[in-house]
């Protein structure tokens, strides 16, 4: 018989992983699987890095469905993950467990020693070569801890330390934090050159200043949050039971018509929207859309 189970900081954990972080971590999840049919995961793009600590081996990845069951495959058991642009195809065991975290893009000088934009080349990169010793002997801590709370309270030990080391870094520039916020607010929507006159900066410069801190320019950035936005409004339809209205959710996230989101999904997901949703129904109903919740 299988079971799937997720849990996510805060609930019920006391102040959760994030406390003391400042918005640092947006979301924290535990995850646990036993006896599910082994299948290939796609890890969707989102305005947000991945950091994953797997309790039960490595997880295995890939840019393709080809590599991530080939030799060339990512073997790692602490994931960071940048922001991109395609998915990641991800080998799902039938036993698997662990602990991921969706970490602002804006934060990633302090919490992870570099910014987001070092992060663009690789779908993956290993935690242990970013973030050093000290992640391989939490990793450690995690897999004999049992309960998730305590596992919750060990990793925002962990990375409190870390925020407190990296605050004599280099900060971001102000008017990349501010462009982040107001794409953040209008949820994608909005101009360019709109954006640009808010932050004092031309488009060109603009655009090379927030490339080199997130790895995106902000056009991009703006379509992976209204694809956020639009993603989480079909999945809390499916949670709840209901049939998703895909042609609502479009004209509510800003999208032109319902084709507009459908061809965003193809390029996120590589399928559309209504034959991703049937891959992940089961995982949605299990609470697997707790990640990167708005």
């Amino acid at each position: 018989m299988s079971s799937q189970e997720f849990v996510r900081a805060g609930a019920g954990l006391g102040h959760g992983l994030g406390h003391g972080l400042g918005g640092m971590v947006v979301t924290a999840v535990g995850y646990r699987s036993r006896g599910a049919p082994p299948t290939l995961h796609r890890g969707l793009p989102s305005p947000y890095l991945t950091l994953i600590f797997s309790l039960d081996g490595p997880v295995v990845s890939g840019g393709t469905p080809e590599q991530a069951r080939g030799p060339g495959a990512s073997r790692t058991e602490i994931v960071v993950g940048g922001l991109h642009q395609r998915p990641a195809y991800i080998v799902q065991p039938g036993r698997e467990a662990g602990v991921q975290l969706a970490v602002h893009p804006l934060a990633a000088r302090t919490l992870l020693g570099l910014p987001a934009g070092a992060l663009a080349s690789d779908l993956v990169t290993s935690g242990a070569d970013v973030l050093g010793k000290r992640a391989a002997e939490v990793w450690e801590r995690l897999c004999e801890q049992r309960a998730w709370g305590d596992r919750f309270a060990t990793l925002g030990a962990y990375l409190r330390e870390r925020a407190a080391e990296g605050e004599d870094g280099a900060p971001v520039r102000s008017e990349v934090t501010e462009a982040w916020a107001w794409l953040a607010r209008h949820r994608g929507a909005g101009t360019l050159k709109g954006l640009a006159e808010h932050v004092s900066l031309g488009p060109r410069r603009l655009t090379s200043v927030f490339r080199a801190e997130t790895g995106l320019s902000p056009k991009q950035a703006a379509r992976l949050m209204r694809f956020q936005h639009a993603r989480n409004t079909v999945v809390r339809a499916v949670a709840a039971g209901r049939a998703p209205d895909l042609a609502r959710a479009a004209a509510d996230c800003g999208y032109f018509d319902h084709s507009h989101l459908v061809r965003d999904f193809r390029q996120y997901t590589g399928v559309s929207p209504t034959a991703w949703l049937a891959e992940e129904c089961r995982n949605i109903q299990a609470g697997g859309h707790l990640y990167g919740e708005e």
